[in-house]
C-alpha cells in the first residue's frame, strides 16, 4: 500500500456526490406528478417516491452512478430501521471511484429485518457498527470511510475493489487504519483477499484506468510500476502515468474523454500527443498506450509489457 503517494501538480481527485433530492407523493399534486412521470421528467422509484429521471445521453458508468445514487435517496426516504448505507454505496457516496458498478443499494443494519416482500433493489448486511465506523455525509448515514473500503475489499472482485482502495488513499483515509481493521478481523471471510488488494493499493493512481492496469500487471507477477513520474525532454517535461523508471519504459493510460472533444479539439489534442511521445522516446523512454479497450485481453496487455521491460533490460 502506498504511504506517500505522489501526485502530479494539478491531478484529479475523486468528487464526493451529492444525493439528488426526491419528490413525495401528495395527492394535491396527483395529476402533475402522473405527467411528470407520462413524459420522464419523473420515476417511481419506491411507494410515494419520485426521482428525476437519469440522463440517457450520459456514458453508461455515469449514468449507473446516477441511477444508484437516486435509489439510495428513494432508501433513504422510505427505510426506517436504522441503518448506514455500506459497501459499494457508501464507496459511491464518499465519491470513490467503481468498476462495474452493480445496482443494488447497500445498507448495514444492527438487527434481522422482519419478514417482508423481496426486494431486488436493496441489499441488507446484518454487522455491528461501533461508533468509529458510523458517519454521515450531508445528513445522510454511511459507515466511515476506513470501513467503506474494506467492506468492498473483502467483498468485491478484486479489479473492483482495489479502485475503491486506491480512490480512497487519495481522499485521505490512513493506511494505518486499513492494516489495523484487518488485523483485528483476522479469520473473517475475504481477509485474505482483501490482504491482497491493499497491499497492492496506491493513491497516486489518478484514474479507475490506472488502478486497472496496474492491478493486472501485479497480479501476473510484473514489477510494481510507479506513478506519475516528471520526465525531462527537448520538448519540456512530461508526466508519465505508469512507469519502470530504471528501464525507461512508461504506459500512458488513456481514457477516452482526451479523444472525444471534451478535453479541446481533438485534432489539437492528437498533435499535442504525438509532439509528447516523440518527445520521451527521443529522450530514451518506451512508451506503450494502454486504453479501457486493452482489459477485455488481459493476457495479451501483460504480453506486451512483459516484452517491453525484457527488451529495456537487454539494452
Amino acid at each position: 500500500m502506498s504511504r506517500t503517494a505522489t501526485r502530479r501538480p494539478g491531478a484529479p481527485t475523486p468528487d464526493r456526490p451529492q444525493l439528488p433530492a426526491a419528490v413525495r407523493y401528495d395527492p394535491e399534486r396527483r395529476a402533475e406528478l402522473r405527467e411528470r412521470t407520462r413524459d420522464d421528467d419523473l420515476v417511481r422509484l419506491r411507494r410515494g417516491i419520485y426521482l428525476p429521471t437519469v440522463d440517457p445521453s450520459l456514458t453508461a458508468a455515469v449514468r449507473r452512478r446516477a441511477q444508484l445514487l437516486a435509489h439510495m435517496t428513494a432508501v433513504a426516504e422510505r427505510l426506517t430501521t436504522t441503518f448506514w448505507f455500506s459497501h459499494a454505496s457508501a464507496a459511491v457516496a464518499w465519491g470513490c471511484w467503481t468498476w462495474h458498478l452493480g445496482p443494488q443499494v447497500h445498507v448495514t443494519q444492527l438487527t434481522r429485518p422482519a419478514p417482508g416482500p423481496a426486494d431486488d433493489v436493496l441489499r441488507r448486511h446484518v454487522s455491528p457498527v461501533p461508533d468509529e465506523d458510523r458517519g454521515f455525509l450531508d445528513g445522510v448515514p454511511v459507515t466511515s470511510l476506513g470501513r467503506t473500503v474494506v467492506d468492498c475489499a473483502r467483498t468485491l472482485a478484486e479489479p473492483s475493489s482495489i479502485v475503491v482502495a486506491d480512490s480512497a488513499l487519495a481522499l485521505g483515509v490512513d493506511p494505518d487504519e486499513l492494516t489495523g481493521r484487518l488485523d483485528r478481523s483476522r479469520g473473517a471471510r475475504g481477509v485474505r483477499r482483501a490482504r491482497r488488494v491493499l497491499a497492492a493499493a496506491d493513491g497516486a493512481s489518478e484514474s479507475p484506468l490506472e488502478s486497472l492496469v496496474r492491478w493486472h500487471l501485479l497480479a501476473a507477477g510484473l514489477p510494481r510500476p510507479v506513478h506519475a513520474i516528471p520526465v525531462g525532454t527537448w520538448a519540456g517535461t512530461f508526466w508519465v502515468d505508469l512507469a519502470w523508471p530504471d528501464l525507461k519504459v512508461a504506459l500512458e493510460v488513456d481514457g477516452a474523454v482526451k479523444y472525444d472533444g471534451r478535453a479541446g479539439d481533438p485534432q489539437q489534442v492528437l498533435l499535442a500527443e504525438k509532439r509528447r511521445h516523440d518527445a520521451l522516446v527521443e529522450a530514451g523512454w518506451t512508451i506503450l498506450r494502454v486504453t479501457f479497450a486493452d482489459l477485455r485481453d488481459v493476457n495479451r496487455l501483460v504480453a506486451r509489457v512483459e516484452h517491453a521491460l525484457r527488451v529495456a533490460r537487454s539494452r
